[in-house]
């Protein structure tokens, strides 16, 4: 009798075993087969209005920095040092929302080294011109405010009020200002590749970019005040200082010298740069948001 019960009771066990064992497999399985998750259309809106909000952001930041940028440059007359410090300024202040370019030199020579998308680099050259234009209104209405100077002022040597603007391209030198252009240009845009590509902090990526700046302004303009002209390295800002003016006769010179040449320039800065580390960055996006 007793023989039978344990008998029994064993095979209970294994047909216990057996059904828990089904059972674990049986929910293996159904896991194994469970197809994931999609995201329900709430959140993928959510996501889709979020990343719309931040390229809307970079984009006003854009459009912020470079009316900032291109009001000092009026203001201090194209001084170097003014304008390579409000670059840093600007650079930590919006830094993080764009990456700081305020200049389609800059943008353009990373669209052509493949770190921003052609779509993003668009929105950003129309932002900065549309900021630099902005700068040349306001600050042609604060200069067409001010009061006129008496005619005794101007005996003891008193001017009135003029907005600063570029010097004309003096006649027969214009390949010599395009070179100027050119050079400072790919100064720059060395200067920029390099706080791009090497991961430091934040301050000392803005003032490699600001002093890269500044160390550009310097070489290029100097170079070309000595034949009369001048230096802007900046195609928005270009506007503001009036070097471009499509209402003249003579605009193809100024297009070249203060648009197309920069923008050569800024590429060539950005690909020697590539050149000398010995690497490409392969398209990255991402780096948008690390730049400076």
């Amino acid at each position: 009798m007793a023989t039978k019960k344990t008998a029994s009771a064993k095979k209970s066990s294994t047909t216990a075993a057996k059904q828990t064992k089904t059972k674990v497999t049986t929910v293996k399985a159904v896991a194994a087969d469970a197809t994931p998750k999609v995201p329900s259309r709430k959140l993928q809106s959510k996501g889709l209005l979020q990343g719309r909000s931040v390229i809307l952001g970079a984009f006003i930041a854009e459009f912020i920095g470079t009316f900032i940028l291109a009001s000092v440059a009026v203001h201090s007359q194209g001084q170097p040092l003014y304008v390579g410090f409000a670059l840093i300024a600007i650079v930590l202040t919006v830094g993080t929302l764009s990456g700081s370019h305020v200049n389609p030199l800059v943008t353009v020579g990373a669209w052509a080294t493949r770190k921003i998308t052609g779509l993003r680099a668009l929105g950003y050259v129309i932002s900065q011109v549309l900021g630099a234009l902005l700068a040349f209104v306001v600050a042609s209405t604060y200069a067409n405010a001010a009061p006129e100077v008496s005619q005794q002022a101007q005996m003891l040597g008193q001017q009135s009020v003029a907005l600063f603007s570029a010097n004309p391209v003096p006649d027969g030198k214009e390949f010599y200002v395009f070179f100027a252009e050119l050079l400072g240009a790919t100064i720059f845009g060395l200067a920029v590749s390099s706080a791009i590509r090497e991961r430091r902090n934040r301050a000392a990526q803005a003032f490699t970019v600001g002093l890269g700046l500044f160390t550009a302004l310097v070489i290029s303009g100097v170079a070309a005040s000595y034949i009369g002209g001048s230096s802007v390295l900046n195609p928005a800002i270009a506007f503001t200082l009036q070097a471009v003016q499509f209402n003249s006769s003579d605009w193809l010179w100024p297009v070249l010298i203060y648009i197309v040449s920069p923008l050569i320039g800024g590429t060539i800065g950005f690909f020697l740069y590539d050149v000398l580390r010995g690497e490409s960055d392969g398209g990255d996006d991402k780096l948008i948001d690390d730049v400076l």
